[in-house]
């Protein structure tokens, strides 16, 4: 397996004090990073300097992260990089169909902000095939885990819901 100071991670997010936050994070772990604010600059920088990951929010002025995606998925080498959604936005209008999208055609991991460093970096090192501690594992097994049970509720019925809900009450009794 590679080391992170061999892999470099584009990150994404219009907010510049979201971009510092997650750029130290890997940078602490080793990795170098490249960043954008918005979907225009990310494509330019996809094309001066193709990154081994993509972080990548999905609301932000000019060009959306839903946007930057589809024009990244048309170039057959662009469309090999590993995306890695990260988004404050999963649950409402402004991002919900978009995260769909996107974890249907394309990444199915995705983070919701505010993000964890251990839970960012794991899920960074699963995507990519590097190796991880046993502490990163879990942490990526969990991000997973969480992932796949709110795609379960989102589409679940009221009466599984309700059902759901007495059985997470009984266990925390």
């Amino acid at each position: 397996m590679s080391e992170p100071k061999t892999k470099t991670i584009l990150v994404v997010d219009d907010e510049e004090d979201v971009r510092q936050y997650l750029s130290m994070a890997l940078m602490d772990s080793g990795f170098r990073v490249i960043t954008a604010g918005d979907g225009f600059e990310a494509l330019e920088k996809v094309k001066s300097d193709t990154p081994d990951l993509i972080s990548l929010d999905l609301v932000m002025p000019k060009k959306s992260g839903i946007m930057f995606y589809r024009e990244l998925s048309s170039n057959k080498h662009w469309a090999k990089i590993p995306v890695l959604v990260v988004t404050g936005h999963a649950r409402d209008d402004l991002g919900k169909a978009d995260l769909k999208e996107l974890t249907m055609s394309g990444p199915g991991i995705y983070l919701e902000k505010p993000v964890k460093p251990k839970n960012y970096i794991a899920a960074i090192k699963r995507l990519i095939g590097m190796e991880t501690s046993d502490d990163e594992s879990a942490a990526a097994d969990q991000v997973e885990m969480q992932n796949e049970l709110k795609n379960l509720i989102d589409d679940a019925d009221p009466e599984t819901l309700r059902k759901l809900k007495e059985y997470l009450n009984k266990k925390e009794s």
